[in-house]
């Protein structure tokens, strides 16, 4: 199809590409999954979660499930993520446990687990004995797929997991391990301090104990971080040889006092990180995620496979997720839903029998075909407009008519193409890659 109502697609220089660019720098888009839980509404509950869960039973073909547990305490606190070293800890895995009885009562003989993710603090910081329980507690209500074929990640940190820590997780089921490093300049942040030779010594540690892949998080825009910071830090973790490196923008906390970074400082630091860690060797997963070659997550992205939701880039597209834990956010079917965000709610509907669910959204047509674009966007860089036709009742350029006067600034400046059918975002354009999905976002207001 001619987009005749995209002028001016041919790239240019990138001198030209400021202008336009640092009008729009800054507005990406705001959770890895579409539509964002700013979205969501307080009216979506319980009964609404369950008629989903209803209708997916009625479709039948059971697509293995994908669960997130949110475990929301460090030992010690870092100050950066929002967790918290708390007393509550002991209790909250037992509600966590009561929360997983629930889900698995209702998804009994659909209850395949194709992947599991353990995130936040807590993992590290429950003990051997409380983790072996919390997974023979999702082993009784699910069905795990075999070893080489599920994919069962846990988040760590670095100060407080061992060596012997690392094998017992490998035992427990676990086989893709991540861990926070952020920055290794502890004078930065007072968020994380831990020497380069313990972040090698894990990675190693995970290898010996045959975990499938060692991810690494980092974090840029950090308050006192500059450039050169932020390509010491990647180069030690290059040195760590992970098999996949995660790049997060800094969540600013107002009531730290900090300044944020201008949006232009923020993009030169994710340029540069692409820049890195392309020579490096790593293939570039999104706009801030990254994989060696060989990794399954580039096989996916090369096959058309790659999936992005709530949790991340994932190889399991089309799979429901499911969440438990404070706030953790669910994807079934045709809606979205997160769980209360204060403890003593989420507490307080469990007590009542009830999922903590507070809020969440049914997607329309609407919602549907943007989240297919923004999908398609995050994982392969492009999109196919006859793709997306045929999918959905649809004439691409009129739909998208306002969409695509801000996209053509874009692709004026070489940061996008429109090309036999095809939206494309160029290398040059990837650090905006955010941006370009914003755009394809629902306005609030909008019909």
């Amino acid at each position: 199809m001619a987009l005749s109502a995209v002028p001016g697609s041919a790239p240019q220089c990138a001198a030209t590409a400021v202008r336009p660019v640092r009008r729009l720098i800054g507005a990406g888009a705001r959770s890895a999954g579409y539509p964002g839980v700013e979205r969501f509404e307080p009216g979506f509950g319980y009964r609404d979660y369950l008629q989903a869960v209803a209708a997916r039973r009625t479709r039948g073909a059971f697509k293995p499930l994908s669960l997130y547990l949110h475990l929301p305490f460090c030992d010690p606190s870092c100050h950066y993520c929002g967790c918290g070293q708390e007393a509550e800890a002991g209790a909250y895995l037992a509600y966590l446990k009561r929360e997983i009885d629930l889900q698995g009562m209702l998804f009994g003989g659909m209850n395949q687990l194709g992947q599991l993710h353990l995130g936040g603090g807590l993992p590290a910081y429950l003990s051997e004995y409380e983790s072996g329980e919390l997974m023979a507690r999702l082993r009784r209500w699910f069905q795990l797929a075999p070893d080489h074929t599920g994919d069962y990640s846990v988040d760590i940190d670095g100060r407080s997991v061992t060596r012997e820590r690392v094998f017992s997780l490998r035992r427990q089921g676990f086989n893709r391990i991540g861990l926070a490093v952020q920055d290794y300049d502890a004078q930065l942040q007072q968020v994380l301090e831990q020497p380069e030779n313990q972040v090698e010594a894990l990675v190693e540690a995970a290898r010996a104990a045959s975990f499938r892949s060692v991810s690494i998080d980092l974090v840029y825009a950090l308050p006192g971080q500059d450039v050169a910071g932020i390509a010491r830090a990647l180069s030690r973790v290059v040195k760590a040889d992970p098999d996949r490196i995660a790049l997060y923008d800094y969540a600013l906390l107002p009531q730290a006092g900090q300044t944020p970074y201008a949006a232009e400082e923020r993009r030169d630091m994710l340029a540069l990180c692409v820049a890195q860690l392309t020579r490096a060797g790593y293939v570039q997963i999104g706009a801030d995620h990254f994989a060696k070659p060989l990794d399954d997550l580039v096989a996916a992205q090369r096959q058309g496979r790659l999936h992005r939701n709530f949790q991340g880039y994932s190889t399991h597209a089309g799979s429901d997720l499911l969440a438990c834990g404070v706030a953790a956010t669910a994807a079934l079917g045709a809606t979205c839903s997160q769980n209360a965000a204060s403890l003593e709610a989420y507490c307080e509907m469990i007590d009542n029998n009830e999922l903590p669910i507070m809020r969440g959204i049914r997607l329309g047509m609407d919602d549907a075909v943007r989240r297919s674009i923004i999908q398609m966007l995050a994982c392969n860089f492009e999109v196919s407009i006859a793709a997306i036709e045929t999918a959905y009742p649809i004439a691409f350029a009129q739909y998208f008519a306002p969409e695509l006067v801000r996209l053509e600034m874009l692709a004026r400046d070489g940061l996008l193409t429109f090309e036999a059918g095809w939206l494309s975002v160029t290398t040059q354009g990837r650090p905006y890659l955010r941006t370009i999905c914003k755009m394809f976002e629902h306005e609030p207001g909008a019909a």
